[in-house]
């Protein structure tokens, strides 16, 4: 029986692939080619759509080469698209650019008109023109046009590092509502379940890997069969060595087999954005150092980064984001216990390397300010502290870097455009 940990790296590698769905195409192309020569044996096309044989061959041919070289050519997009995001944007964006659902049905149009015209042209002869192939493969072809104009319409404009920070920042938003959501649903959460004096046994790892999901209702059920509580002991993102202790299992009246809560647990080579919003976030702040970076310097695009970082924060602020989760069963009694970051991990993470990396520009400084006087006007005031201390870190960091009274006074201004949009420094301070 395949475990819910296999199947999950199942689902990973489908949603990355480029193969499996062009895979499909070619399956389907040529299906439908042999449908559309059933059709044509029936003779009830149309004289004016009849064609000769050596049209039909021609013009199929040319189709089965055209489609052939614009293979090619999206492959070679895609070989470009990894140099970009490896260059000037981020590595592990492209854990994200390989889902892109356009693309595949690019591919697969491509795949499936290719076969669809391969497989007509074996059945040309002089007996028989397969007129309603000739006819629905200039379709595709058509089809397949279009899809190419936009997905190099895509292509163009998505690629550009803002396009790609609202693309990722939205969809951290998103997991993280839905990841806030789903380990809430069932059960209230607190910060301390009543596990003390209970005895205590380790499930340790198999193997090493980056916990990518936990099977939340899997591993409650697995608790409450054995009338257990299972304590998870790291959190989504984080990597776990072979031998690691993966679960504490407090108490419970049979003991669990391993294999099965391991089984519960997806492990993998790199983080996965399912169940982990905080990846999201490292890929902008990721984008925004890298344009902060010496050979690139382009702080602009870092503001422009922090723009959707600001919105992502906004949204973390208005999420209940406890420290541990407590899932309790039917009964109420708690049965699985999971760490996770608070609000506060989500700014740090969010700021301190774009503060430290960008220190000594006046527009990420400027940009800075304005995030962090944002929050502070708009979050509850259990996240203010931590606000408060990411501005003085801020001003530390300005003090050190603007030696000049006036540089330092226009670094110290709250913009949220970086530099033309605020206060100057002859403005007076906000009260």
């Amino acid at each position: 029986m395949l475990s819910w940990a296999f199947a999950f790296q199942l689902r990973q590698y489908a949603k990355a692939s480029l193969w499996i769905v062009p895979l499909f195409g070619l399956v389907l192309g040529v299906i439908l080619a042999e449908c559309a020569m059933a059709a044509d044996r029936t003779g009830w096309l149309s004289v004016k759509w009849q064609y000769s044989p050596t049209t039909a061959s021609g013009v199929l041919t040319a189709i089965v080469g055209a489609m052939v070289a614009l293979l090619g050519f999206v492959v070679t997009i895609g070989v470009l698209v990894v140099q970009q995001a490896t260059g000037t944007l981020s590595p592990r964006y492209m854990r994200l650019w390989y889902r892109d659902r356009l693309q595949k049905a690019v591919l697969a149009t491509f795949t499936g008109t290719f076969a669809f015209a391969f497989s007509l042209l074996r059945s040309i002869g002089s007996d028989f023109v397969p007129n309603l192939g000739v006819t629905l493969a200039g379709l595709a072809v058509s089809v397949s046009l279009l899809l190419l104009l936009v997905y190099l319409n895509r292509f163009t404009h998505n690629l550009r590092p803002v396009a790609i920070a609202d693309l990722v920042g939205r969809m951290g938003a998103k997991v993280l509502t839905r990841w806030a959501a789903g380990t809430g649903a069932s059960a209230p959460r607190d910060d301390g379940p009543p596990l003390s004096g209970r005895p205590v046994t380790g499930i340790r790892s198999e193997h090493g890997g980056v916990i990518q999901a936990f099977h939340i209702v899997g591993l409650t059920a697995a608790a409450a069969r054995h009338d257990c509580t299972f304590v998870v002991t790291h959190q989504v993102g984080d990597y776990i060595p072979a031998g690691a202790t993966l679960v504490e299992v407090h108490g419970g009246t049979s003991a669990p087999d391993p294999r099965r809560v391991t089984g519960l647990v997806a492990l993998g080579a790199e983080r996965t954005i399912e169940q982990d919003p905080a990846f999201a976030l490292r890929v902008l702040v990721d984008i925004a150092i890298r344009a902060l970076s010496p050979a690139v310097n382009d702080p602009t695009t870092a503001v422009q980064v922090l723009n959707h970082i600001e919105a992502f924060l906004y949204s973390a602020g208005r999420t209940e984001l406890p420290r541990r989760h407590v899932l309790n069963d039917d009964r109420g009694r708690p049965r699985l216990v999971m760490p996770d970051r608070v609000w506060e991990d989500y700014l740090q993470l969010a700021v301190t390397e774009i503060r430290e990396y960008g220190a000594g520009s006046t527009q990420v400084c400027r940009r800075l300010r304005a995030l962090l006087e944002g929050l502070l006007d708009t979050l509850p005031a259990e996240h203010l502290p931590a606000v408060r201390t990411e501005l003085r870190l801020l001003e530390d960091s300005v003090a050190r870097e603007f030696t000049d009274p006036f540089r330092r006074a226009t670094a110290r201004m709250g913009d949220t455009q970086g530099i033309g949009g605020g206060q100057r420094p002859e403005d007076p301070p906000p009260g």
